[in-house]
């Protein structure tokens, strides 16, 4: 059974740094697609940063240079660092996998 749980959600001012980390079991991320995708309130889920099956990244414009993910393959984890916060970027954040699998997703709060 796989199983994707994200940690480090939170509220933040501004201007500040969170850093999310997504456990998997039953999977091994480094063999799949892997990355955080966020869902803020009345809008669709977007992709923020992936790795892609050859190990490339992929970021979401408006994160370019603010977020990076980074990858403990010998934890089975990945993470999200996220510098440079704004409101806008305050959204359900959620782990996703070789497509079909989801974590239970983490709240990021930035306050202005």
């Amino acid at each position: 059974q796989v199983q994707l749980v994200e940690s480090g959600g939170g509220l933040v001012q501004a201007g500040g740094s969170l850093r999310l980390s997504c456990a998997a079991s039953g999977i091994t991320f480094s063999t799949n697609g892997r990355g955080w995708y966020r869902q803020a309130p009345g809008k669709q889920r977007e992709l923020v940063a992936r790795f892609n099956r050859d190990g490339s990244t992929r970021y979401k414009d408006s994160v370019k240079g603010r977020f990076t993910i980074s990858a403990d393959n010998a934890k089975n984890t990945i993470y999200l660092q996220m510098n440079s916060l704004k409101p806008e970027d305050t959204a359900v954040y959620y782990c996703q996998a070789a497509v079909n699998y989801w974590g239970q997703g983490t709240q990021v709060t930035v306050s202005s």
